[in-house]
């Protein structure tokens, strides 16, 4: 059980009165793009199916229980028996008596239909084991995250989004539109859970909805919008001299223009004369326009110093596990290739990459690479322990002079054979700490690749991992150790990103070797064997993508807010300081993202709102160094029903993702996953005691589900946030597996992570000579026809799932092989076949991995193959094969406590 039995948790089996389905709206939508008012989007007329319990039928997907497991998943087991009595249907209405529909309060709710009301209901899909709720409810007319996103999508398209202060809800991280900077920064930099805060510190308390933003600094922006302006640091406006705070639109001006009030500190601030513009009418600056800094929510100034342009540094295993495995050419090989990559584009962009090379086996080898030498010299290092450089000049040399002469070696170094045959190794971060005192000795940011084949070696001073996951210490799986977060801070401090490509997998038992990639902005990558064109094209892409992604280095984050509020915190993937609003860390990209936490230190002012500035510092990759500001404005309100109107389930999501995920360090993940249950369901209670015109108690002698219309699809996501790998492992789990998957959901942005916990599973359409994607459908067995084909994506998987009846033309078409029992499964590269489906769908997959931050491999999947709960996994509504709950069992419990709470 998630809910100590002491606390009125799980319902009783039975009737809970009502849910309801959204379908598409039947009219044009209430609220406009150019901002949302005070009101909520109108679920219009629909019809529920009656909820019939029988036998499970004929299903595409079915999954067993995990073993030792019988009745319900342990996630939610009930706390009795009896109660409630089950409705076999219901209806909503609403229509007035003229015909016409009519807004409904503020609020969803649904009502049970009276078997005189009932009239013909339209048929439902076959549900399947896995998705079959067990108190009778059908799945498919729960609120829909697919409708949610589609709706937006229509609600956008061909739209923009102005955002200026004060403003609306924006689209949906998910929605492909226009975004115009019109004082606020743009939602894809900083996104807030609610754009109305509670007024009152007691209120945001008892509403239990999390006060939030979620930050992507550098962000990539729509092709269609205008970029962020660069100022240069003489020409721009300074900020508050007692906050420190950045100039922003939110300064109000005084005495025409000689003042300026800082929402931040609440200090007035002296203009200079020699930049002093009169006010207008509207106490703006008549220069407004002109400057960035007053007019937009995004700017960066450029600084006039200049740091050292940034590096990259490659580490190779030589040692003899490593040329007998085989692993070692085809590293070589790839390296060779990256290297003209690399060159070609730093041709065009006339800035010499500095380069250097070190092997390593039970030694260190240094290379100096300097042109004037006849040939390169090889430097062994014996004493890892204190480590010396024997010299720095011509260990990081300018690509455009040193190219051939790191090539030549890349290709004799396969051909290397050990002097010795010591089987020892030197632990990873002996090779990181060489690295790292390259990079202070020749004083520059950079990149660090490490490819290691051997079995993983320790510090000594680390205490081993344990093989086993026990949610009742955390600390041994997911703690980094001392010398890893030493070694993390030293590599933060000179800006050095590690990225630790492994070839030998150590799944059980061993230290994890990805904390200091984790803590430094890096990454950590495992292949099976590069003897599969598969994974050395997955090498090659990882690799192309780690060196052309734009990244920053020596970056500083520092929030500022209203003195009303204050950070109580930071989520993320760097390491943790004492002050939550001053973050440090070692390098950054357009997907790493944070996430800040709120309280209340004083009432705040409805009249003056909320202001939040994020300022980021940092050295681009040419040593310039620059100062991005984003700054936001928005409402606060006495009213929860505000609070709740202007909030978002996506957003909601995120912040509920890193800050538990954070938690994990600490926490027994049991406990977690309770706290987490029971803060949504004290915010549904809370929104329905006072937000709510439904009454807590019966309504013609049924219970109402009542939910925000903005937060309808919060259950789903919150669900499968509970039931993750990370905080409930399965009888498969691997403590590295958990640890890598945590390690990469952590730094993704609102879009990643909603797609990641709500993949996106593609109907393809198989029988037009033009294939298409038809819709995306329902992350459920029971959407998936069997004579269709599925493309189930997120961010760290690619499935497609070929169905037992699909015509032999299609797998003709896509496989070149028209028996199905032919098809092979597992990870393949699909045939380039001149074929419209062929085409359609290598299309589709290399649009959705140029948007994501990871290279995943395709993965074929038969129907009824043993390998199917690769794709199960993936159908996050249902029942998952680690003994989560389905999404319809986990709703019901969050609509029965919510009613507990309030008797």
């Amino acid at each position: 059980m998630d809910i100590p039995a002491s606390s009125p948790t799980y319902g009783q089996e039975g009737l809970w009165g009502c849910y309801y389905g959204w379908p598409p709206s039947a009219t044009p939508p209430l609220n406009s793009p150019a901002g949302y008012p005070n009101t909520l989007q109108t679920p219009y007329q629909c019809q529920l199916n009656t909820c019939q319990v029988g036998p499970a039928s004929s299903n595409p997907l079915s999954h067993p229980q995990p073993v030792g497991q019988t009745g319900p998943p342990p996630e939610l087991q009930p706390a009795g028996t009896g109660g409630l009595q089950r409705p076999n249907h219901w209806n909503t209405s609403y229509q007035d008596q003229n015909g016409g529909l009519f807004r409904p309060a503020a609020d969803v709710a649904y009502r049970a239909q009276s078997s005189s009301e009932k009239g013909t209901q339209p048929e439902t899909k076959r549900s399947s084991p896995s998705s079959e709720s067990r108190y009778g409810l059908d799945p498919q007319l729960l609120p829909s995250a697919v409708q949610v996103m589609q709706e937006d999508q229509k609600e956008w398209e061909g739209k923009a989004f102005a955002s200026e202060a004060l403003s609306n809800l924006p689209p949906l991280s998910t929605t492909d539109c226009i975004i115009e900077d019109k004082g606020n920064a743009s939602p894809r930099f900083i996104r807030c859970t609610t754009y109305t805060f509670p007024s009152e510190a007691q209120s945001a308390q008892h509403s239990h909805l999390p006060l939030g933003a979620i930050l992507t600094p550098l962000a990539q922006q729509h092709k269609a919008e205008c970029p962020v302006p660069v100022c240069d640091e003489g020409e721009c406006l300074k900020g508050c001299v007692e906050c420190g705070a950045y100039m922003c639109r939110s300064m109000a001006w005084q005495d025409c223009g000689q003042r300026f009030h800082c929402p931040f500190c609440g200090k007035h601030n002296e203009v200079p004369w020699q930049v002093y513009q009169p006010t207008d009418a509207l106490s703006l600056r008549v220069d407004a326009e002109k400057r960035p800094e007053l007019s937009l929510g995004s700017y960066e100034i450029l600084e006039q110093n200049k740091d050292e342009t940034a590096s990259l540094l490659l580490a190779v295993d030589v040692s003899d596990n490593s040329l007998r495995a085989g692993q070692l050419e085809s590293i070589c090989q790839q390296l060779h290739t990256l290297l003209d990559t690399v060159y070609r584009e730093e041709g065009a962009d006339q800035r010499g990459l500095r380069v250097g090379l070190l092997t390593y086996d039970h030694r260190i080898h240094l290379y100096n690479l300097s042109a004037s030498l006849s040939r390169p010299h090889m430097l062994v290092v014996t004493d890892t322990d204190e480590l010396e450089l024997p010299l720095t000049e011509g260990l990081l040399v300018p690509l455009s002079e040193c190219k051939h002469i790191i090539q030549s070696v890349l290709l004799q170094i396969p051909s290397f054979t050990s002097e010795s045959q010591d089987s020892t190794f030197i632990p990873q971060d002996a090779v990181v700490s060489t690295a790292l005192q390259i990079l202070q000795a020749v004083g520059c940011p950079g990149k660090l690749l490490v490819f290691h084949s051997s079995p993983l070696s320790e510090m000594a001073s680390r205490p081993a991992s344990s093989g086993f996951f026990s949610s009742t210490q955390p600390k041994s799986l997911f703690q980094p150790s001392d010398s890893a977060v030493s070694l993390a801070k030293a590599c933060v401090s000179q800006g050095c990103s590690v990225h630790l490509f492994l070839f030998a997998h150590q799944d059980v038992g061993g230290a994890w070797p990805g904390d200091v990639p984790h803590l430094t902005g890096g990454g950590l990558f495992y292949y099976n064997s590069l003897l599969s064109k598969v994974e050395k094209e997955r090498l090659h892409c990882d690799l192309t993508r780690i060196v052309e992604t734009f990244t920053v280095y020596k970056a500083q984050l520092r929030v500022f807010t209203s003195k009303e509020l204050s950070v109580s915190g930071c989520y993320g993937s760097f390491i943790p300081s004492g002050c939550p609003g001053l973050v440090a860390m070692a390098a950054l990209d357009w997907h790493t993202t944070l996430a800040l936490e709120f309280t209340h230190s004083r009432p705040l002012s409805e009249g003056r709102g909320v202001a939040i500035q994020v300022v980021l510092s940092y050295t681009n990759p040419h040593g310039q160094k620059r100062t991005r500001v984003h700054s936001l404005s928005l409402r606060c309100s006495a009213s929860l029903l505000d609070c709740f109107r202007h909030s978002q389930a996506e957003t909601v999501l995120t912040f509920y993702c890193k800050k538990m995920y954070c938690a994990v360090v600490e926490r027994p993940l049991q406990c977690l996953r309770e706290e987490l249950q029971a803060e949504v369901t004290e915010l549904l209670a809370c929104y329905r005691k006072n937000c709510s015109s439904v009454s807590s108690g019966q309504v013609n002698g049924t219970h109402k589900l009542v939910l925000p219309a903005f937060l309808k699809a919060l259950p789903v996501y919150v669900n499968s946030l509970r039931k993750s790998e990370v905080v409930l492992p399965g009888v498969r789990s691997s403590v590295h597996q958990r640890l890598l998957l945590r390690s990469r959901i952590l730094s993704m942005d609102t879009k990643n992570t909603v797609t990641h916990f709500y993949p996106h599973v593609f109907a393809l359409c198989v029988g037009d000579e033009h294939p298409r994607v038809v819709e995306a459908v329902r992350c459920s067995a029971s959407g998936l026809d069997p004579c269709g084909l599925y493309l189930a994506y997120c961010p760290l998987a690619l499935v497609l799932w070929v169905g037992q009846g699909v015509s032999r033309r299609a797998l003709m078409e896509l496989f070149g092989n028209s028996c199905f029992s032919a098809v092979t499964s597992g990870e393949i590269k699909l045939p380039m076949l001149d074929t419209p489906l062929s085409v359609h769908l290598r299309t589709l997959i290399d649009t959705l991995q140029a948007n994501s931050p990871f290279t995943v491999s395709l993965k074929v999947v038969r129907q009824g193959d043993s390998c199917e709960d690769t794709i199960q996994r993936l159908l996050i509504e249902d029942k998952s094969p680690n003994g989560g709950a389905s999404y319809a069992d986990f709703l019901y419990h969050l609509h029965i406590n919510s009613l507990r709470l309030l008797v």
